[in-house]
This record gives C-alpha cells, sequence and structure tokens, in this order.
C-alpha cells in the first residue's frame, strides 16, 4: 500500500509537470500568433506606404524588426521543442508509473490471496490436528482398559503370582505366552491319552 501511494504521488508530480509545461507552451505559441500578426501588419503598412524616404526608412525599420521577429521565433520554437521532448518524457513516466501502480496493486492482491490459503489450510490443520488428538486420546483409552483386561485375565489363572509392580508389554507378553504353551502342551497331552 506505501509503494502504490508512493507511486500515485510520484504520477501526480509528473503530472502536474506536465500541465505546467502545457500552459507554457499554448503562452509561447500565442505569442508566436501575436509576432506573426505584428509582422503582418508591419509588412500591409509597409506596402501601403507610396513615398520614397518612408518607404527606405520603413524598409530598414522592417529589416530590423524582422531580424528581432525571426530571432525570437526561433528561440521560441526551440523551446516549443524542448518542452515537446520534455512532454513525451513526462508522459512515458507517467504511463510507466501507471503501470507500476498497477502491477504493485495485482501483486497486494496476490499476496492476500495467498495469505487467505494458507490461512485457510492452517485453521484445517488445527481441526486435522484437533480431531487427531481426540482420536488419539480415544484409542489410548480403550488400549489402556484392553490391556488391564489382558493383565486381570493373564494374573487372575491359577498358578499364576501376581506381579510386584507396574508391568512392562514385554512381560505381560511373556506371561500370556508361557499360558498359551502350557495350555498346547496340556491339550497335546490329552490327544496322546485320548488316541492310546
Amino acid at each position: 500500500t506505501g509503494a502504490v501511494s508512493s507511486l500515485q504521488r510520484q504520477m501526480e508530480i509528473q503530472e502536474s509537470k506536465l500541465r505546467r509545461i502545457r500552459s507554457e507552451k499554448e503562452m509561447l505559441q500565442k505569442q508566436l500568433r501575436e509576432q506573426e500578426v505584428q509582422l503582418q501588419a508591419m509588412s500591409d503598412q509597409f506596402f501601403s506606404l507610396t513615398e520614397e524616404q518612408k518607404q527606405e526608412e520603413m524598409m530598414v525599420m522592417l529589416a530590423e524588426e524582422n531580424r528581432n521577429l525571426q530571432q525570437v521565433v526561433m528561440e521560441q520554437e526551440s523551446q516549443l521543442d524542448e518542452q515537446n521532448k520534455l512532454i513525451s518524457e513526462l508522459q512515458e513516466t507517467i504511463s510507466q508509473l501507471r503501470a507500476e501502480v498497477v502491477t504493485t496493486r495485482l501483486n497486494l492482491l496476490e499476496q492476500k490471496q495467498a495469505q487467505k490459503e494458507i490461512q485457510s489450510q492452517a485453521e484445517a490443520l488445527q481441526h486435522k490436528e484437533l480431531q487427531t488428538r481426540v482420536a488419539l486420546e480415544r484409542i489410548s483409552t480403550k488400549f489402556e482398559r484392553y490391556r488391564n483386561k489382558i493383565i486381570q485375565a493373564t494374573f487372575s489363572m491359577e498358578g499364576v503370582r501376581d506381579p510386584l509392580g507396574e508391568l512392562t508389554d514385554e512381560e505381560v507378553l511373556e506371561a500370556m505366552q508361557k499360558i498359551f504353551n502350557e495350555r498346547t502342551e496340556f491339550q497335546q497331552m490329552l490327544k496322546n491319552k485320548g488316541s492310546r
């Protein structure tokens, strides 16, 4: 936003310069037209004279005035050329500034859109994280209940000693494996007796 404001201020300054130069150009063109009118009036006055002396005086005066006017015209034309060149440069600068303003605004819109998307993704991730935590707590609770049931079933059997302290998962598995092996041996023994 600061970049856009800065570019707009530069553009306003350049447009103000352009208006001032155009005004000066119009004034110079007006002066040039006035000089041309004056020169034409003097030429008309010269051709209306009939007396030889007045014609000679007028010729000298007209020649001097003509030189002065030509000098003024040349200077004004030179100034006009410079101002036209400056106007072209200012118009080009203004066009560039406008293009930069448009580009900067587009970049800002893209950044805002990207920020919205990132925020939306962050919110979705937070929601997913919350769901995962809830599911994990539910699974952990179920697992703990299941584990307690296994321990209770394993160590409530006849001939199995009660645990001295808190059991690890490996100890529970060893106790279950031991019971499984004993039952398998017992079943095998019953089969053998039945076959005999």
